[in-house]
Order: structure tokens, then sequence, then C-alpha cells
């Protein structure tokens, strides 16, 4: 198949190391954008240096980049209530919702296909939750979401040798600020 033949597939990414072998399963079957819309990331000085990283991995490897402005007040004010949650708690299947619902509809805007997230290669997110909200606000924006568990056959594994090997930037935390706030009270033990 040739470029236009191909159906389009939006892919949310969180960050470059994460998007790697995500990237990789689906540009096997698609013509591959890439989204990054994560305004739960702290401090903006770090979302600045994800959305940087992402362009240059999408120019190294040739897949286009769109980005949605970094609105972290609308993001605070989805998770008020749940601050003091634990990782893989409530506030981040709200997190979740948060920003697939916002890929769903510019995935809808941009004609494409389907959509999908690289957040199910993670070993620390729950992929059949994800999985299901992808659904949902896929089928409430119209647009097809492309179910998968990326971390499957060694995902997570392969992600991180692929961003090793393109030397990119792997941060330390999940992204919002109380991810970084559990991640440093650990180093801290």
């Amino acid at each position: 198949m040739t470029g236009s033949s191909r159906r389009r597939l939006l892919l949310h990414a969180c960050c470059a190391p994460c998007g790697t072998h995500p990237f990789t399963v689906v540009r096997e079957e698609f013509d591959v954008t890439v989204y990054f819309d994560n305004p739960n990331i702290f401090p903006e000085s770090e979302y600045r240096a994800r959305l940087e990283e992402i362009r240059m991995l999408g120019r190294r490897w040739g897949f286009p980049v769109e980005s949605a402005e970094y609105d972290a007040a609308a993001w605070r004010d989805a998770v008020r209530g749940l601050e003091d949650e634990p990782e893989g708690g409530k506030r981040c299947a709200v997190c979740f919702r948060f920003r697939l619902e916002r890929t769903a509809r510019r995935a809808s805007v941009l004609g494409m296909d389907a959509f999908t997230t690289t957040l199910t290669v993670s070993p620390h997110k729950n992929a059949a939750l994800i999985n299901r909200i992808g659904s949902e606000t896929g089928f409430s924006a119209g647009v097809a979401f492309f179910t998968a568990d990326f971390k499957k056959q060694d995902g997570f594994r392969k992600s991180c040798e692929l961003s090793r090997a393109a030397g990119l930037y792997r941060q330390s935390y999940c992204g919002c600020e109380f991810s970084l706030r559990e991640a440093e009270s650990g180093r801290s033990e």
C-alpha cells in the first residue's frame, strides 16, 4: 500500500521514549501522526523538554507531530479533589480520560481513521482501563480507538532499548506534580 491508500492513525504520546515501540508497531498498519497533548506534565519546563524530544524523534524517524497548547489549569480542574490519590488510583483514570477525550476530538478534526495511545507501554499503567476509556472516548467523538497493550511481548523493554539507541531523554517520573512528589519521596527514603 502507498501513503494515500493507507489508513491514518493519531498516536497520543506522553514522551518520546514511550513512543518508540508503539510507533514501530502501528506504522506497520497505518500512516501515523504523533500527538502530544499532556497538560498533566509538571513543571512546564518538563512539558517543553518532552515535547521537544518527541519533535526531534519525529524529524529523525520521519513522522509528523501535532501538539496542543499547554493547559495545566484545565487538567488541574479535572483532577481536583484527587490530589492525594496514589499513583495508579482514581486520579490516573481521570487523567487518562482527560487526555484521551482531547486526542479523540483531535483525531476527528483531522479526519483520522483511528487513534491510540502510548500509555499502555508502561508496566505501571492499567492497559485494560486505558483501552476501555479510549474506546468510550472514541465512540463519543466518532473515531475508532485502536486497542493495544504495547507492553506485551517485551514492548516496554523494546521501548527502553530503542530510546537508549536513539539517545533520548528519559524522565524519572510519570509526569504530573503528584507522581513527581511520589518519585522524590521514594528516592529520599
